[in-house]
C-alpha cells in the first residue's frame, strides 16, 4: 500500500465520520452522565465491536451474514429497543438524580452498551468488506495491508469518540441544578434518537 493510497482512505474514513451516528450519541450521553474516564468504556466497547466486524470481513464472512437477513434484522431491533429502554431510563431518573447524589453506570455497563449499539449492525461487516478492498494491492500481501486499515479506521474511530465524550463530559463538568437536570434529559433523548437511526437504517435497507 503506497502512501498516497492510505491519505485517500483516511480522507474517506474522515468523510464518512462527518456526521454523528449512534455510537457518537451514545458515547456523549455516557460521557455527560459518567464522565470521560468511564465514558471511554463505552468507546472500548463500540471498538471492539468494530473490530470484531473487521475480522469477520477480513475472513470471508461477510456473504454469510449477508445472507442471513432473519438474523440481522433480530440482532438490529434488540439493539434499538435496548437503546431506547436506556434512554426513557435515564430520561425518567433525570428527576431523582437532581435530589441525590449521581449514580455512575459500571464499566461493565457501559462497555455493553457500546458493543451492543456497534454490534446491532451486523452490515458494518458488509460495509468492510466492500470498503477495505478499494485500498488493497491484490499484488502485496493482503494481512499487512488490512491490519493497517484495520488500525487505521479504528484510531480515527476512537479519536471522534474521545472528542464527543471529552465535549460531553467538559459541558456536563459545568453545568449544575435544573442545568444538569436538562443535560441528562438531552443525553437520554441522544439514546433514543441513536436507536431511531439504527432503525431507521434497518427499514431503508430492507426496502
Amino acid at each position: 500500500m503506497t502512501l498516497d493510497t492510505w491519505i485517500t482512505y483516511v480522507a474517506t474514513v474522515l468523510l464518512l465520520m462527518s456526521t454523528p451516528g449512534p455510537s457518537q450519541l451514545l458515547m456523549l450521553s455516557n460521557s455527560a452522565a459518567n464522565g470521560l474516564g468511564r465514558g471511554l468504556f463505552t468507546a472500548a466497547g463500540d471498538l471492539t465491536a468494530n473490530l470484531l466486524q473487521m475480522l469477520a470481513a477480513g475472513l470471508g464472512l461477510a456473504a454469510l451474514i449477508a445472507a442471513s437477513g432473519t438474523a440481522l434484522a433480530v440482532i438490529k431491533w434488540l439493539g434499538v429497543a435496548y437503546l431506547v429502554f436506556l434512554g426513557l431510563r435515564m430520561i425518567l431518573k433525570a428527576e431523582s438524580k437532581a435530589s441525590q447524589a449521581a449514580h455512575l453506570s459500571s464499566r461493565k455497563a457501559l462497555w455493553l452498551q457500546g458493543f451492543i449499539t456497534s454490534a446491532a449492525n451486523p452490515k458494518a461487516v458488509v460495509f468492510f468488506a466492500a470498503l477495505f478492498p478499494l485500498f488493497i494491492d491484490a499484488l502485496q500481501p493482503f494481512w499487512m495491508q488490512f491490519t493497517v486499515l484495520s488500525a487505521t479506521y479504528l484510531t480515527i474511530d476512537g479519536l471522534f469518540l474521545v472528542a464527543y465524550g471529552g465535549s460531553a463530559s467538559w459541558l456536563a463538568n459545568r453545568l449544575t441544578g435544573s442545568a444538569r437536570l436538562w443535560l441528562d434529559r438531552i443525553g437520554g433523548s441522544f439514546m433514543i434518537v441513536a436507536a431511531l437511526l439504527l432503525g431507521f437504517k434497518s427499514l431503508r435497507s430492507a426496502s
